[in-house]
């Protein structure tokens, strides 16, 4: 599905480094890429590097990421264009699934490599029925991938100047749909790039000067004299911020496959380097894992989220049930406390009933006790004590006759006994028996 130009910006996001193989020196640059544009973060050449043991340079190179932050990163290297062959062929109406299929069936015609045996990478062009082909010797990817082992390098992939060129320059939108051509280098090394409806992609390095170059891209691509023609850096995202010194028209190459590894996405994946070397580019890698972190935070919120409306809903339900509940509730401890207040009376008149014949039992006991000439002319009974008053011929053995009973107790004299003319006038008070019970 192809993203409209206007959002395509908004999908740029990422980190990459890239290495340029090209020329004498090594040329690394490493570029940060954001919707609001491409920030160079550092470039370095490496000279004599062919030369050189491979951990010394690349100690430089690890260095230098380590200097920018970016000692994640893995390179998208540019091969050597001597050493690796470009072509471009028309499939039209072959479907993706037999893509494969139909390259390598035409693979023996691709390149020169006669019996050597060759690697080959493809990918097809954007909105063509044209795949764009990249062949190598198997030698030439065997020496490069260990000498970037032994140099410590991460590599990402091996890949050729046409297809970073074509994937940079629809980062941020799209070059001019009728075509254009676009020079890199000077007379010495100049490189022509250029797409057109006719030829979606289209580079070479002809031994001419510039004009004739241009008129010769021109032919190739079927395009007019008034077709734009500028250096390749008018074309590219202009960086938004580079480190003193950098300059665009001199690492054109780098720069374009810094950003296709930077966002490999829209990018025309044609990388030589097999899978099994193949390292990460980026922290993003750790995308699913922080997408799946993220689904399961959501997962457990919702869950609890989901628990706390169950169980608001569960109190709410117990809430109504209760106001249901709640008059019967109250019309049963009414009843209760009627039936309480029932018993409590009913105990009462079994009291009064028990009190009324204690106290016959009380006076009947004192009738035997106080047998005459003992007389009384006053008795007060409570639940608790008696008190009595009277007249005996001796008063003092009453108190001790009162304990011998098993309805008194603590028998005393609440006055002195006082003498008369016929007899001792006496007043007792006893604790009842039942009372202390």
């Amino acid at each position: 599905m192809r993203l409209p130009i206007q959002l395509r910006r908004w999908r740029a996001i990422g980190a990459g480094v890239a290495i340029d193989l090209s020329g004498e020196n090594l040329r690394a640059a490493a570029v940060r890429v954001r919707p609001s544009g491409a920030r160079v973060l550092g470039e370095i050449e490496i000279e004599g590097w062919r030369e050189r043991p491979a951990a010394e340079w690349g100690a430089e190179y690890a260095a230098f990421l380590r200097r920018i932050d970016a000692a994640h990163l893995a390179a998208e290297v540019l091969l050597p264009r001597r050493e690796v062959t470009v072509r471009q062929i028309w499939l039209p109406g072959v479907p993706a699934s037999e893509l494969d299929n139909a390259v390598r069936y035409q693979m023996d015609a691709l390149h020169p490599y006669g019996e050597d045996e060759a690697v080959a990478a493809w990918a097809r062009i954007e909105a063509s029925s044209a795949v764009l082909v990249a062949v190598t010797r198997q030698a030439v990817i065997d020496r490069y991938a260990e000498l970037f082992a032994a140099a410590g390098v991460k590599v990402a992939s091996f890949t050729v100047p046409a297809a970073a060129i074509y994937s940079a320059l629809r980062l941020f939108g799209a070059p001019p749909a009728a075509g254009f051509i676009a020079f890199s280098g000077g007379d010495g090394s100049l490189e022509v790039y250029g797409e057109s409806p006719a030829r979606p992609v289209f580079m070479a390095q002809p031994a001419a000067p510039a004009g004739r170059a241009q008129a010769m891209a021109a032919s190739e691509l079927r395009l007019d004299e008034a077709a734009p023609a500028a250096p390749l850096a008018a074309f590219l995202p202009p960086p938004a911020a580079h480190p003193e010194g950098f300059d665009l028209t001199r690492s054109t190459h780098v720069y374009a496959a810094a950003l296709a590894g930077a966002c490999p996405w829209p990018a025309l994946a044609v990388n030589l380097l097999p899978a099994a070397l193949r390292q990460s580019s980026s922290r993003a890698i750790y995308i699913p894992t922080v997408a799946l972190a993220a689904l399961l935070i959501l997962a457990l919120g919702a869950l609890l989220v989901h628990n706390r409306v169950e169980r608001d809903r569960y109190l709410a339900a117990l809430q109504a049930e209760i106001a249901k509940a709640e008059p019967g509730a109250r019309r049963v401890a009414e009843i209760d406390k009627r039936t309480s207040e029932a018993r409590a009376r009913t105990q009462l008149i079994e009291d009064f009933k028990r009190r009324t014949k204690s106290d016959l039992d009380t006076l009947n006991e004192l009738t035997r006790l106080l047998a005459p000439p003992v007389w009384l002319n006053n008795l007060e009974m409570t639940r608790a004590n008696v008190n009595l008053a009277g007249e005996a011929e001796q008063a003092a053995p009453l108190l001790k006759i009162l304990d011998t009973s098993p309805l008194f107790r603590n028998s005393e004299f609440a006055i002195g006994i006082v003498r008369s003319q016929t007899g001792e006038i006496f007043r007792i008070r006893a604790q009842r028996e039942e009372a202390a019970r």
